[in-house]
């Protein structure tokens, strides 16, 4: 049961964190394109990257702290549901170069910066 609250904690300000970005995103760059998420889930998955790196090297928290800064807080701050939402629904308006450049752009970045995240760390441990 502390496992689940810990989680869900986590997920609480994840969630604000990922609603906010978004909304100053949406309010900076407008609603052509789905900005927000796009940089939420490239961001988050930059930060897992520092996470995951900063457990393997420097930080050996309890279960419960990895599963608050991992599953909870970045699970909730990035969002694949909502990235599917924003992608089908560029899709159903026609416009599909955009869609094809968010699904591209928003798989190769996001995963380019998990293993920028992880290079970042991994040049202090160097």
């Amino acid at each position: 049961m502390q496992m689940i609250m810990v989680v869900a904690a986590g997920g609480a300000i994840g969630a604000v964190l990922r609603h906010g970005m978004n909304n100053v995103m949406t309010h900076i760059l407008g609603t052509g394109f789905p900005w927000g998420i796009f940089m939420i889930n490239i961001l988050g998955s930059f930060a897992m990257g520092i996470l995951i790196s900063v457990l393997a090297h420097f930080w050996s928290p309890p279960q419960e702290m990895r599963a608050f800064l991992a599953v909870g807080l970045l699970g909730s701050f990035t969002t694949f549901s909502t990235f599917s939402l924003d992608a089908v629904t560029l899709i159903e308006r026609h416009a599909y170069i955009p869609a094809a450049l968010y699904i591209g752009g928003s798989v190769v970045l996001a995963i380019g910066g998990l293993f920028a995240g992880m290079l970042l760390v991994r040049g202090f441990v160097s």
